[in-house]
């Protein structure tokens, strides 16, 4: 029998990142970095700049790069041989929480941009970490634009957004020792800050095709870099702040009012599942005693 224990900092996280695991996040990394900042990275003498496909080509590549990323951290823990009782907490936690954020999303979506989703999100990443958050990232969204109808070419870069958004949670400083007020505080400016970055970058994915119609804040095929930065900055600050703003200032609100609640269920969890404890067999006792 495992007993719960209230050593903080003996908290294992269910989904321990590995040198295979950092190694293909950071190539996830790479690769949305591009397929997000195109119309910035490519060079005007190159094919790409004027491609109206490309937008469409990473929307086809990334969740095949997902998958293999997800897959990857997945094993540090999920798929470990002997551990089917850590797989089967570490599961169960995943599809709670993911059910979780994909229930709270179509709370607030079309009404100013409040998403009490990421309140969410960057509380699980804080306690259970980068690779966790990760996984968590992706699965809520995925499961909120099938409960919402949201799926189209826009949901690999919003799944993986959402992932950047828990790994750094999970990568906050003082995951055993910082607590109290200076925690929540910690995890309410980041909220606001992930919240409004989430926004800029999946502005700079639709930018290309939403805003190409010939205006003053359209992308301009094989522009040089600042004339394009220029436009986009202007683009995003101007339409879209009525979004992101809200989606800020949300996040960070309940994660003052709600983290510390929030946070100790989450701690909890994670001890009572006792995710590093070791799984071992005994053999039954002997009839004849």
């Amino acid at each position: 029998m495992i007993l719960p224990t209230t050593d903080t900092a003996s908290l294992a996280r269910p989904v321990p990142l590995g040198r295979r695991s950092i190694t293909m996040l950071l190539l996830i990394s790479a690769v949305g970095v591009v397929a997000f900042g195109w119309p910035l990275l490519a060079s005007p003498a190159s094919g790409l700049a004027h491609s109206g496909d490309a937008p469409w080509l990473f929307a086809a590549l990334l969740p095949l790069l997902l998958a293999v990323v997800v897959a990857q951290i997945a094993e540090g823990r999920l798929s470990t041989g002997g551990q089917a009782g850590l797989e089967a907490k570490s599961i169960a936690l995943l599809g709670v929480l993911a059910a979780a954020g994909a229930a709270l999303r179509p709370l607030g979506a079309g009404t100013a941009g409040l998403e009490p989703t990421f309140f969410l999100m960057v509380l699980s990443g804080r306690v259970l970490g980068p690779g966790f958050g990760f996984v968590l990232g992706n699965v809520s969204l995925f499961a909120s634009a099938l409960l919402t109808g949201g799926v189209g070419p826009w949901l690999p870069f919003q799944m993986l957004s959402m992932g950047w958004v828990c790994l750094g949670a999970g990568l906050l400083p003082g995951p055993a020792t910082l607590r109290g007020r200076r925690e929540l505080w910690m995890l309410a400016a980041y909220g606001a800050v992930s919240a409004e970055l989430y926004g800029l970058v999946m502005d700079l994915q639709g930018w290309p095709y939403i805003a190409g119609m010939g205006s003053t804040v359209s992308f301009v095929p094989g522009d040089p870099l600042g004339a394009n930065l220029a436009r986009f900055l202007t683009y995003h600050f101007t339409t879209a702040l009525g979004w992101d703003i809200p989606r800020s200032v949300l996040t960070a609100v309940l994660c003052l009012t709600l983290g510390h609640p929030l946070l100790a269920a989450l701690r909890r969890a994670s001890r009572r599942a006792a995710f590093d404890a070791p799984v071992a067999f005994e053999p039954p006792p002997d009839a004849s005693n």
